[in-house]
């Protein structure tokens, strides 16, 4: 057990602090600085405009703060009323909005991750879809990477909640690498992709430090899953696990989980928002992830030559 393991300070503007070992906090120091990343809180609507100047205010507090990336929730560019006006207000990658974004990053001098853009792609004639993408963006307001949406959300909760993202939405078609990134080797991923770890293990095989799932949850889902499912992926994984989300009441027929948070590779809540729209703020230990890979070396424990074979032996005929 890691019984006294390094933690670095909390950073937050957002209320309700979870407890650390403070007793390490001025060795933390000691250290150096390292990289603040700032991850935000939204209650987003079908009014664009609206949207983008709340978004906008949030990334440039966290620049005047010293973040050097800055995470934005799923439907951080809107949130419609049904299918039809989802649909009807998207954009494409060199829309409008976009440029909008990139000219605010270059502007703050930040990395902005926008997870879950309704991305109008050169598909959309003859598909009449769109993809929920996730953008990142770098400091001079160039794409550094976009990844498409792999699992669709097609739930129904009986009573509770009807969802069916396929209906509108077309699902990615790869896993992007990580991206360097001034905090880390950065993973992509949106929402229900959280409830996959097949997607979260693979891409910290290919050298991921932080996972990021910018989200959209329900309450009868995020106050059941989402915490525990954010811990999940940030202990099997051994990265940081970065969450933002959408908050309160998007419109009159939806309402949104938030507990935006920050897990680390140990899995604790390092940062956490409270209700409403805001901000909470984490450093990036990378030393200490290293750490908890080499004391815990899950990764080389791992059995590839078995997984994906079960059952496989008992199917094959008797020589």
């Amino acid at each position: 057990m890691l019984s006294a393991v390094l933690r670095f300070p909390l950073h937050r503007l957002c209320p309700g602090p979870r407890s650390l070992l403070g007793s390490h906090q001025a060795m933390a120091a000691s250290l150096g600085p390292k990289p603040l990343v700032a991850v935000c809180q939204v209650t987003s609507t079908p009014d664009k405009e609206q949207n983008f100047s709340s978004c906008a205010a949030l990334v440039r507090a966290a620049a005047r703060r010293g973040a050097c990336l800055v995470f934005l929730p799923e439907g951080f560019d809107y949130i419609g009323r049904d299918s039809a006006q989802t649909l009807s207000l998207a954009e494409s990658l060199d829309g409008e909005l976009m440029a909008r974004y990139s000219t605010l990053a270059r502007d703050c001098g930040v990395w902005l991750s926008l997870g879950g853009f309704h991305e109008r792609s050169a598909d959309w004639p003859s598909t009449q879809r769109i993809y929920n993408c996730h953008v990142l963006l770098d400091q001079t307001g160039h794409l550094a990477a976009a990844y498409r949406k792999t699992h669709l959300c097609d739930v129904e909760l009986e009573g509770r909640v009807t969802m069916k993202e396929s209906s509108f939405t077309n699902p990615g078609t790869e896993i992007v690498p990580p991206i360097s990134t001034p905090a880390g080797m950065l993973g992509l991923s949106i929402c229900y992709d959280l409830r996959f770890p097949e997607i979260s293990l693979a891409l910290r095989h290919a050298g991921a430090e932080i996972l990021t799932y910018p989200s959209a949850f329900t309450f009868p889902t995020g106050s059941a899953h989402w915490e525990v499912l954010l811990r999940a992926r940030a202990i099997e994984t051994q990265c940081y696990v970065v969450a933002a989300a959408q908050t309160g009441r998007n419109h009159e027929g939806r309402v949104s989980y938030g507990h935006t948070l920050v897990a680390d590779p140990w899995g604790t809540v390092v940062a956490q928002c409270s209700e409403g729209p805001g901000l909470c703020y984490a450093e990036i230990d990378l030393e200490y992830l290293r750490r908890v890979r080499r004391e815990i070396p899950v990764q080389s424990h791992r059995r590839a030559d078995l997984y994906g074979t079960v059952g496989l032996q008992a199917a094959l005929p008797a020589p």
